[in-house]
């Protein structure tokens, strides 16, 4: 065969590869607007021919955000994007979506511009211009209720978290006291240690009355105890275990306060079971003193329409936590996929040339994947269905990974309860056992 004839026979074709459909970029938003906010100025921009100038700057006072929002009517703006910067939006998104606006809540990762020069007006008019060609997606925001819901609930974290750094100042008052309270207790603020505590700032220093105060089921003796309360009482410590008692008390009573809120808020929102169905109680789980002090199990089976806390690692104030972030409408993630997806509990394959060069979850500040990480690690102990699969992912992959894969299948249970507003059968620990080695089988006898 000759040179030619080799030359001319036709190349042969590669295999097919499925690939999505690009659409010409076409402007879907023509009645939009971009927005730069700012702590102290807000630039907007608005499309071509509405009004003399394209880019106007809003101080943020009230007066001027409503004006903001007239100036937007007045050039015939039906929608708005903005990117999420602090809580600065978090005020002009109220009031555009009063007004009317379809407003979109963009993550300023997905808006970045070219690189070169910077300004605040390039920036609002690169916004818009995404906003028109529809190449922004907004932000999974929920309704007013569950926002309400969801602040209240933060504000408690919060409060938490304060009340636990004095928790630390008193034990550093302690120590330098050389009072050991924390190697025979193990929690300071327990029934004892308040007692003991109390004690201490009110003049009582000699450790046998001090130890009187031991609650029977204190694993250590009253001698123990004593001895551990033996120390160099100093004025100036003293004042400050003083000091630090009192913030305690002020931070749980402003708790207390917060909770009653939040069941009032509970008791607002629009439940999806008129007259809850009885259900089974929970199996008796010791209670910590961060949990409430009402039992939310009803109000929350009632408004989610299932009994989530039957769930094997989800408690009252973790189901709490995830409804005030999610919400109860599944249908703001068509599959359950999207919804792992959003949580960033889903690895991100990102791939180059052919190959997966990494597969690692996103790196997100998601209360709910927070939630969901915490239920998962509890059930390192756990008998059920859920304890195998965690530790057998232990096993296999390590600790974090296996609390990301025992995260991404609770996410998914609660996405499927949800949505469907069906109760949770859990399997038995010994027919999951039978499946997964039937599994393996399967997959042994394939590869031979």
């Amino acid at each position: 065969m000759s040179e030619l004839t080799k030359l001319s026979k036709p190349i042969q074709q590669g295999n097919a590869v499925k690939a999505p459909t690009l659409d010409t970029l076409k402007q879907i938003n023509l009645n939009a607007a971009g927005l730069d906010v700012g702590a102290s100025e807000i630039y907007v921009c608005v499309p071509e021919g509405r009004d003399e100038q394209l880019v106007r700057v809003f101080e943020t006072f009230t007066p001027d955000l409503r004006a903001l929002a007239d100036w937007l009517k007045q050039c015939q703006v039906t929608t708005v994007a903005m990117e999420a910067t602090g809580v600065y939006w978090i005020p002009i998104f109220q009031i555009l979506e009063s007004y009317g606006f379809e407003v979109y809540l963009v993550n300023a990762y997905h808006i970045k511009n070219v690189r070169g020069k910077k300004t605040d007006i390039l920036d609002c008019q690169w916004i818009q211009q995404l906003h028109t060609y529809g190449l922004l997606q907004a932000s999974f925001r929920p309704n007013e209720q569950i926002c309400a819901l969801r602040s209240l609930v933060r504000h408690r974290e919060m409060l938490l978290r304060c009340r636990a750094s004095h928790i630390q100042h008193m034990q550093k008052a302690l120590q330098q006291m050389n009072l050991q309270l924390t190697q025979v207790l193990s929690d300071i603020t327990g029934a004892t240690g308040l007692l003991i505590l109390r004690a201490i700032v009110a003049g009582n220093h000699d450790p046998q009355q001090l130890a009187q105060y031991r609650h029977q089921n204190c694993t250590k003796s009253e001698t123990d105890i004593a001895k551990a309360l033996t120390g160099d009482y100093r004025p100036e410590h003293l004042f400050a275990l003083q000091q630090a008692l009192e913030l305690y008390d002020c931070y749980s009573d402003k708790i207390q306060i917060c909770e009653q809120h939040i069941e009032h808020q509970l008791a607002q929102l629009n439940p999806q079971l008129e007259h809850p169905l009885p259900f089974k109680k929970s199996r008796k789980r010791r209670k910590t003193k961060n949990q409430s002090a009402s039992d939310l199990r009803q109000q929350l089976h009632q408004i989610a329409g299932v009994d989530l806390t039957a769930i094997d690692g989800l408690n009252v104030l973790t189901v709490q936590t995830i409804l005030s972030e999610i919400g109860t409408d599944m249908s703001k993630w068509p599959t359950v996929k999207h919804f792992t997806s959003w949580l960033g509990l889903s690895p991100q394959n990102d791939k180059t040339g052919g190959k997966v060069v990494s597969s690692r979850t996103r790196k997100t500040t998601n209360r709910a994947n927070l939630a969901f990480r915490q239920a998962a690690v509890s059930l390192k102990h756990s008998q059920s269905a859920l304890g195998v699969f965690y530790r057998r992912m232990r096993a296999k992959l390590g600790t974090p990974k296996a609390v990301v894969a025992a995260a991404h299948k609770l996410a998914r249970i609660v996405y499927n309860l949800l949505k469907y507003r069906v109760s949770y059968q859990a399997l038995p620990p010994e027919q999951v056992d039978r499946q997964y080695q039937q599994r393996l089988l399967h997959r042994l006898q394939k590869q031979a």
